[in-house]
């Protein structure tokens, strides 16, 4: 999300699709006997060919970025349909990169130019198309490979696990820029993460207080809507309530 949103500038919605798309390549692949690296790399690859489409539709065929993920969402819905045969698929009786990773260390109980301005790189001869297919790419792999990883973890796929991680993606962007305010990619990277931490921990306090789980929703909008507004609120106060710095 953070290399979409921020670097590219591209409003992709199709992580929703290919987060599972991933997870129900590594379901089928691993239940069919291949070994569980090869098939979260599989879905690192999935992932990879669904961001390709989502940004060949824009920068090929000029459909608008954020008509053409909703397009390609859309479609990985019957496409995930289609890999998995059926609405979920169970994965708790199969091996898994968690049970390899385990048996191995022995533990039974055991991881920015082009959207800044677009018409400075292509004067100076950069072909943004291709830096934006790339980075769509790689971004919607890295989503496969996680809704792989995620797929493993809890034990089973199913068909509408991706519904509102665009959201969550985000919303870790936008409340780790808010909260650590970071310089550089490295620390950008970092800020999303601790805003993923921060995301899942505000959650996890919301059900503990009583909250009902339909509420979520509800309460990531007010995340989001709460962490997009904390810089403007900090400028305005700053600009009306503290006094003008002196002239010499």
């Amino acid at each position: 999300m953070y290399l979409t949103f921020r670097v590219l500038a591209f409003p992709d919605l199709t992580v929703d699709g290919s987060f599972v798309l991933g997870a129900a390549v590594v379901a089928v692949l691993i239940i069919n006997g291949v070994n569980p690296f090869l098939a979260t790399l599989a879905a690192l690859g999935a992932g990879l060919c669904a961001g390709m489409v989502t940004s060949l539709l824009n920068t090929k065929l000029r459909v608008p970025a954020l008509l053409a993920s909703i397009l390609v969402m859309v479609s990985l819905y019957s496409v995930n349909l289609r890999i998995m045969g059926r609405p979920n698929l169970p994965l708790l009786r199969e091996v898994t990169i968690f049970s390899l990773t385990s048996q191995l260390l022995g533990l039974e109980n055991r991881l920015t130019a082009t959207g800044n301005n677009e018409q400075m790189v292509r004067g100076a001869g950069v072909d943004t198309d291709k830096t934006t297919i790339l980075g769509v790419s790689i971004a919607n792999g890295l989503v496969a490979f996680s809704g792989g990883v995620v797929a493993q973890a809890q034990g089973f796929v199913d068909v509408n696990m991706g519904i509102g991680m665009i959201i969550i993606g985000l919303a870790s962007v936008i409340i780790g820029e808010a909260l650590f305010r970071p310089k550089g990619v490295a620390r950008l990277l970092l800020a999303a993460l601790g805003g993923a931490f921060v995301y899942r921990l505000v959650l996890s306090i919301a059900l503990r207080a009583g909250m009902a789980p339909g509420d979520l929703k509800l309460i990531t909008a007010v995340i989001v809507i709460v962490a997009m507004a904390v810089p403007f609120l900090q400028k305005r106060i700053r600009r009306e309530w503290l006094p003008p710095a002196p002239r010499w």
